[in-house]
């Protein structure tokens, strides 16, 4: 459990743009934050989207078939990114949003695909990537329990991440469906994960603490960058907090406690509990009570879980207010 390890992907989708140079940047950061991978969105738009189609309500600035023809990268262009992310020591893949955006990722030579939850019912796309023998990730954030089923089943000869997902953009704490990780046991034997659409790190330290350890945030270079994903993203600042929040958590899960005193524990022990002392002076032969008995913080002595065990019996010798107690002091 010890060696046990999470996965954190930047999700860049087309917070880029469709500047390269955003691109490479965001890889970049990436990496310098912490992140495990990089994740991009191949749109083709011909083969994805009719001119007619609905934008979503937080992006209305641009008709989403101009959009995707605007910002996607060419197979060339991919490359460079890939190979740029494995020259710098990070993974790189992306989401297909079309059986052609699939092929070509596969001729990249991508070993991840993440299914967006938007195509979890696109069975024609869901049956051409499990041929593909790749470790796949499986958004849930729009899908019924028998859509999920349906979709696990065709891809249960793939290494497969189940990922518990709220499409909102930003989702609210009272939505984020943390009971979901629980059911996903339950339900599959498979490897959780968290797609995070919330605005903090709460969330997926909760996430971790149900047994989560792929997660998924968005990032961006500012929420002021134009597109869909901006605002809702985190700057790198915010990124690096979010990895080294998991990544603390993550040692703390793998490190229970037993309960043992330790050699730190004894050494705190002695300098922070109570050993027994006199509440006044007395007299050789006096007769310890409960009234006598004092609880003060020495160096030495019994320690003030035992009081009971020394009332009764004798002091062999005088002794002074504040004196330190030992069994050597005393007689039956």
């Amino acid at each position: 459990m010890k060696n046990e390890k999470i996965f954190i992907i930047a999700e860049v989708g087309s917070v880029h743009d469709g500047s390269l140079g955003n691109a490479f940047n965001l890889i970049k950061v990436a990496k310098e934050c912490g992140a495990s991978a990089v994740k991009f969105q191949t749109h083709i738009a011909d083969e994805e989207t009719l001119k007619n189609a609905l934008n979503p309500s937080y992006f209305q600035d641009e008709n989403r078939y101009d959009y995707f023809q605007r910002t996607s990268f060419t197979k060339e262009q991919l490359k460079k990114l890939k190979n740029y992310a494995r020259k710098i020591g990070i993974k790189f893949f992306s989401s297909p949003f079309s059986i052609k955006a699939l092929h070509l990722l596969n001729n990249l030579g991508v070993e991840y695909i993440k299914i967006p939850s938007g195509e979890v019912n696109n069975l024609p796309l869901l049956e051409q990537i499990s041929k593909k023998n790749k470790t796949v990730f499986l958004s849930t954030g729009m899908s019924s329990w028998k859509e999920i089923d349906q979709a696990v089943k065709i891809l249960k000869n793939n290494k497969l991440i189940i990922m518990q997902c709220t499409s909102m953009y930003p989702c609210p704490p009272n939505k984020v469906g943390i009971n979901i990780f629980q059911e996903f046991k339950k339900k599959y034997n498979l490897q959780l994960g968290f797609s995070d659409h919330t605005q903090g790190n709460v969330a997926a330290i909760m996430a971790l603490a149900n047994g989560a350890r792929y997660f998924e945030k968005h990032i961006t270079l500012s929420k002021r960058m134009y597109g869909s994903d901006a605002l809702n993203s985190l700057e790198p600042h915010e990124f690096k907090n979010y990895c080294e929040n998991l990544k603390e958590a993550l040692i703390i899960q793998n490190n229970p406690s037993k309960k043992l005193i330790s050699k730190y524990l004894k050494n705190m022990k002695l300098i922070f509990e109570k050993k027994i002392v006199l509440k006044k002076e007395m007299k050789k032969n006096s007769v310890l009570t409960l009234s006598n008995l004092g609880y003060k913080k020495t160096k030495k002595g019994i320690n003030a879980n035992k009081y009971k065990e020394i009332i009764g019996k004798k002091l062999k010798k005088d002794m002074k207010k504040n004196s330190i107690i030992e069994l050597t002091n005393l007689y039956d």
